[in-house]
């Protein structure tokens, strides 16, 4: 997952330099709700609640 979150956020500052803002935020956008999503699921695991095997 993080590794989706890098390329959001590369394709994100791409679009930006090239001119394209709809593109740019929607990147941006999905690279922020899996930054939510893994640091949800981080702090789940810390708190023992979730557990990865």
């Amino acid at each position: 997952m993080l590794k989706w979150i890098v390329v959001l956020l590369i394709v994100a500052a791409a679009a930006s330099l090239l001119g394209m803002p709809a593109l740019a935020g929607a990147a941006a956008t999905g690279a922020r709700i899996l930054i939510g999503i893994v640091l949800i699921i981080f702090l789940l695991m810390v708190l023992g609640i979730f557990a990865v095997t």
